[in-house]
């Protein structure tokens, strides 16, 4: 797979390919699993003009990281990022700004108290919030009423659109994650089980809440597909790419991907994600997993 926010800049992501060669180093693997990205969708001033921002959660021997970048919606035109370094060396709490053109970005965060599992993506006790032009229009975390205070700006609607969201895992046969697939949504816990090791007939499942929502038997024959689920009375297609585990174990990797189809226009080809931007009413969400079997 190519790199996620390129994909999403033209409107489309390939997963057919897996996410690296067989020729890619274990220490490039390793670096990958500590990796969340997440694109959102969001008004860019008061002209009707609209951008795209990347949120990067990092993390390494240094410590914890955050990226903010973004891009003018209908050119895919860079304009401007902003780095937080590890925070080993730097304060976990603070605010940046960005000139855009005529615009102007303010990135404030609080990370003093962030609480995280596996991920690098903090679970809670933090807040990031972006603000164009004195507006808020991003705000993650479950410290809001401090990113207001701090902010100074007050409850608004937002019309920001949460788009996709990448991941890396890694085990040896279970790998687990969390998705919110719709609005303000439930939160699920998502779990895939593939068996390799001793076994002529490899199976893979996967299951949302513990409940199973999907078994593919003959795995050796279906190592890709794609099913259709429903979460939240949501139709949700899911795509898989297990080739590499099943015949090019050096590479290592295999490729999810869940997204919501909300009308029929919305189906997806077995490979491809066309049209991701769209209507709000029309807005479909990207979950794109990249697995990695452990050693």
């Amino acid at each position: 797979m190519r790199d996620f926010p390129s994909c999403f800049g033209e409107s489309g992501v390939q997963i057919a390919d897996s996410s690296s060669s067989s020729s890619s180093s274990s220490s490039t693997h390793k670096s990958a699993h500590n990796l969340v990205t997440c694109l959102y969708q969001a008004p860019l001033g008061r002209g009707g003009c609209w951008c795209l921002i990347t949120i990067t959660w990092t993390k390494n021997l240094m410590g914890q990281g955050l990226g903010v970048s973004v891009e003018e919606g209908s050119t895919n035109r860079s304009l401007g990022r902003l780095d937080i370094k590890p925070w080993l060396f730097s304060k976990k709490k603070g605010s940046k700004s960005l000139e855009l053109g005529d615009s102007k970005m303010d990135v404030f965060w609080d990370l003093s108290s962030a609480r995280f599992g596996p991920s690098p993506e903090p679970l809670e006790g933090f807040y990031v919030a972006i603000l164009f032009d004195l507006e808020m229009v991003l705000l993650l975390g479950d410290m809001s009423k401090e990113a207001y205070r701090k902010t100074g700006t007050s409850l608004s609607r937002s019309n920001t659109l949460f788009v996709a969201k990448k991941e890396h895992l890694f085990g040896k046969k279970m790998y687990f994650t969390k998705a919110q697939f719709c609005g303000n949504g439930k939160v699920h816990d998502i779990a895939i089980e593939c068996e390799m090791v001793g076994l002529n007939d490899p199976c893979l499942e996967i299951r949302i809440d513990r409940k199973r929502v999907m078994q593919v038997k003959r795995l050796v024959w279906k190592f890709r597909g794609n099913h259709t689920i429903l979460v939240d009375g949501v139709p949700v297609e899911v795509f898989w790419d297990v080739h590499n585990w099943l015949f090019d174990p050096a590479a290592g990797n295999a490729v999810f991907m869940f997204q919501t189809s909300l009308s029929a226009d919305d189906k997806l080809s077995p490979w491809s994600c066309s049209q991701v931007f769209g209507e709000a009413q029309r807005h479909s969400f990207s979950l794109v997993l990249i697995a990695w079997k452990n050693e």
